[in-house]
């Protein structure tokens, strides 16, 4: 069975969060680095619907995996 396109291979969770926010929302980093212009953004609906997706789906294959 093909992964659909938005999946992740089995990773740490930070890793896959910070996967996803690069990949969906072009948030370079999810630390903070205390500086307004650097930690928030301007993202649209569907971007951050896109993202949500990516992270259930992960979810999904971690707990088939049986990393959940």
């Amino acid at each position: 069975m093909n992964k659909p396109a938005n999946t992740l291979p089995a990773a740490e969770p930070a890793a896959v969060l910070e996967a996803i926010a690069k990949r969906h929302l072009f948030v370079d980093t999810l630390v903070v680095r205390n500086r307004d212009r650097l930690d928030f953004y301007d993202i649209g609906v569907s971007s951050i619907e896109r993202a949500l997706q990516a992270a259930f789906q992960a979810g999904v294959e971690a707990a088939k995996a049986g990393q959940a």
